[in-house]
């Protein structure tokens, strides 16, 4: 099933349960993709879709952060919730063990020697781990691997 199909499959359970917090979230969740849609003028992939949540996931992060700062947890706990929505349609997140492969295995690929070559490492992995990594932890971690080995 695709991940649109389940948005709506998933929608109307939570209507059917009167579960608010989620309706909400996934209400948010097939508008932006519906915008996205309209901007691209066709229907989403599966990579694109998954990229709509990662983006939508991290403003939810951020919010936290900043109400938390702003002593509102009130608003945070609103926001963690719709984030913990979201996070279902992401694909198991990667261990860090799995993730150091990954990136080692990139670099060999991609044949990168130095930070220099960060963007060609990070072009070749990001597609291959989108929505199963944050990407300022991969970024971290690609020039860790090349500032250690060049």
């Amino acid at each position: 099933m695709g991940l649109k199909a389940r948005l709506h499959r998933d929608l109307e359970a939570a209507l059917k349960a009167g579960r608010k917090v989620e309706v909400s979230t996934l209400r948010l969740l097939l508008s932006a993709v519906k915008n996205r849609e309209v901007e691209k003028r066709g229907e989403l992939t599966e990579p694109e879709f998954l990229q709509l949540i990662v983006k939508e996931c991290s403003q939810r992060r951020d919010a936290i952060q900043q109400f938390r700062q702003g002593r509102r947890e009130d608003l945070a706990l609103k926001e963690e919730a719709e984030l913990q929505v979201l996070e279902t349609f992401l694909p198991k997140a990667l261990t860090p063990e799995e993730l150091s492969l990954k990136v080692r295995e990139a670099i060999a690929a991609t044949g990168a020697s130095s930070v220099k070559d960060m963007g060609k490492v990070m072009a070749s992995l990001m597609p291959e781990v989108a929505g199963r990594a944050d990407g300022k932890v991969v970024s971290q971690m690609v020039k860790e691997a090349l500032a250690g080995g060049g």
